[in-house]
């Protein structure tokens, strides 16, 4: 059999930069994964090949700052015009998804954020994954420097000084955290791919009656 290649996008909306940055580090550690197609997705901006992209990928990595203890309202439009996939049988049902965030303060309320969008993939029925990085700057000895320094393991949180362009912000600990959930999304969406290939579940379709 030959190699069976695996599709990775991130959707995203970023407002000052920040979330884009973050969105950059996980699309380069996904694509650091051998047979893996990356797709950066700005979800302000869908237009059909945008969609189609999100149709054909394996896993989607949500991304979104955290303004006021939740999502954007960027995040949040784009979230509720996927509604005709939904409709359409949970078009998206079986996908790997994943997500991160950027908040300006510490905590800002981020894991709102990601829980979030947790649920919305979880209404696609999609299967959530997780960071599977053990949390940083948790000791005297640690420090910002550290990955998953917020010690984060439903997504990624980011934080980016405020008074801080994106060029400068998020950390570079941050950014390093953002790529090894993009890597780790891409390992397990390569392995989601490999079974599917051999092997078709037999799902009883929906509203059938039985």
């Amino acid at each position: 059999m030959g190699q069976i290649s695996a599709r990775v996008a991130v959707a995203y909306h970023t407002g000052k930069g920040h979330t884009g940055s973050l969105a950059e580090a996980v699309a380069e550690g996904a694509g650091d994964i051998p047979g893996t197609d990356v797709d950066l997705v700005p979800v302000g901006q869908m237009d059909d090949r945008r969609w189609d992209v999100l149709d054909a990928a394996h896993a989607i990595v949500f991304g979104s700052p955290t303004y006021m203890g939740g999502s954007s309202a960027t995040f949040r439009e784009f979230a509720e015009s996927t509604s005709p996939i939904f409709a359409d049988n949970m078009r998206w049902r079986d996908k790997i998804a994943a997500g991160f965030t950027v908040g300006g303060s510490m905590s800002g309320d981020k894991l709102q954020t990601l829980t979030q969008m947790a649920i919305f993939a979880a209404q696609h029925g999609m299967i959530w994954v997780g960071l599977d990085v053990y949390c940083g700057w948790n000791s005297s000895a640690g420090g910002p420097d550290q990955v998953n320094r917020i010690g984060s393991w439903l997504g990624v949180m980011a934080q980016a000084n405020v008074d801080q362009g994106a060029d400068a912000a998020p950390p570079a600990s941050d950014l390093r955290t953002g790529s090894l959930l993009g890597r780790r999304v891409a390992d397990l969406a390569h392995l989601h791919a490999h079974g599917r290939a051999g092997y078709v579940a037999g799902r009883v379709p929906v509203n059938s009656g039985l």
